[in-house]
């Protein structure tokens, strides 16, 4: 009696292969890194901060290479950090455009025409969600919940919320995107690394200076 082993071999694929080695950590970021671990038991149990210096240091995005810089910066093996990197959705594992748009579909937003403003992207962008302009310019996501309802919709774009957005103002909000270098994933990245360091509430980071983090005297509400 013969036997078909076709569907098995399909099944099969050979390993990927290793990633080609790249050391983009700056003395800044080992510097950050070796602060933050020092607060942990264990230098492994960093990953998530220094994903997010990786995410900085390679650009935005985690490519294979940085995934492997990381593992080696905490004694880890790639499958582990990968693992790690893969499992949580705040980490782009592809790249993704300057401006990655995130449009909060959720009740509040969905309710106030949040579905609206994603197909009016859509449709002056020429992509889908999960996709990214040909030039590279932004990528559409919808986003869970990002806790600022009273000003439903709300768009995050990098380290940025853009709220009290309809189909009349989204254009010139993306028209002011276009022409900004700030709200990257790059700087979201720095943004939550510098939270993560000593005397952050002064250190500054991502798309802002330390002025712009400074609170008003006063109580706070």
């Amino acid at each position: 009696m013969s036997t078909s082993t076709s569907s098995n071999s399909e099944s099969l694929r050979e390993p990927a292969p290793a990633p080609v080695p790249e050391t983009r950590f700056s003395a800044q970021a080992h510097a950050e890194l070796d602060e933050i671990a020092g607060h942990y038991p264990e230098r492994k149990a960093a990953c998530l901060p220094a994903l997010w210096i990786a995410q900085r240091e390679y650009g935005g995005s985690l490519t294979s290479a940085a995934i492997q810089e990381t593992a080696n910066a905490l004694g880890l093996s790639y499958a582990e950090v990968e693992g790690v990197a893969t499992f949580y959705t705040m980490y782009n594992t592809v790249p993704r455009g300057r401006h990655h748009l995130e449009v909060c579909t959720c009740l509040s937003c969905a309710v106030n025409g949040a579905y609206d403003i994603v197909h009016k992207l859509e449709h002056e962008l020429g992509i889908g969600i999960g996709e990214t302009t040909p030039d590279g310019e932004f990528t559409l996501s919808e986003a869970e919940c990002l806790d600022f309802c009273g000003a439903a919709t709300i768009m995050q774009v990098g380290d940025k919320y853009f709220g009290n957005l309809t189909t009349e103002n989204i254009m010139g909000l993306i028209d002011e995107l276009r022409a900004s270098e700030s709200y990257t994933p790059a700087k979201l990245a720095d943004s939550i690394v510098k939270i993560l360091q000593p005397g952050s509430s002064i250190t500054g980071g991502g798309s802002y200076t330390p002025e712009s983090l400074e609170l008003p005297a006063g109580p706070m509400l």
